[in-house]
């Protein structure tokens, strides 16, 4: 664990590492000259290093926008040290290959193939929960819920804006009541250990399922 504990003693330093850049089409105002990009987080020289997915340059992490992600990294390196993360930030220039601004933080997790998920841009939002597990899929063409002990549920929705950032998607289907509940709150995922930039809450005829969720690749919040 040599590695994993190189992250602790860098768990001060404002340094990140970054992956696959996106165009998201909701781009706000708060988001200019910054861009969304996935990666691995690594551990190097004092440092923490971001190397975006399919890309050889590493930047180091600074952490501007006050995210915990050098605290966060530091609790779930694995053995190798190394970690999935989705971030917002600005590269700018300096030593080797640069630097990169963090301003928000969607995601970071031990997993070895986020890089490779197919569904990530054409997905609006991911939801999980456990305890029973629970799972829903939103894109622009509806979303999918997955429950333990039954099929898949794809579905049409409605989206309301509720102020602040939250929102909640409600639908009818075989004769329930469906609704799935959002709000911009740092969650960590109970059985993984994630953190994600979003509470979640699916609500399914009054009864009430916790867990986490991310924008995806359609939606640039």
């Amino acid at each position: 664990m040599r590695v994993a504990r190189s992250l602790v003693l860098v768990s001060l330093l404002p340094l990140f590492a970054a992956c696959q850049l996106l165009d998201g089409s909701r781009e706000s105002a708060s988001h200019v000259g910054q861009t969304r990009m996935q990666g691995q987080l690594s551990a190097a020289d004092g440092k923490l290093l971001f190397q975006p997915c399919g890309e050889q340059r590493r930047y180091a992490v600074n952490d501007t926008g006050g995210t915990s992600v050098l605290q966060q990294a530091a609790s779930l390196a694995d053995a190798q040290g190394k970690l999935f993360a989705d971030v917002r930030g600005r590269i700018v220039s300096g030593s080797g290959d640069g630097q990169l601004d963090i301003e928000q933080l969607y995601r970071i997790e031990q997993t070895g193939h986020a890089c490779d998920d197919p569904d990530f841009k054409k997905l609006i939002l991911r939801a999980t929960g456990h305890e029973p597990e629970w799972s829903v899929r939103v894109s622009g063409k509806g979303m999918i819920i997955d429950r333990v002990a039954q099929p898949p549920l794809a579905v049409p929705y409605v989206e309301e804006q509720l102020g602040d950032g939250r929102f909640n998607l409600s639908t009818e289907a075989n004769n329930q009541h469906i609704e799935l509940w959002v709000a911009p709150q740092r969650c960590v995922d109970s059985s993984s250990g994630s953190v994600l930039h979003m509470s979640a809450e699916l609500r399914i005829d009054g009864q009430v399922q916790r867990g986490c969720g991310y924008f995806g690749g359609s939606r640039d919040d």
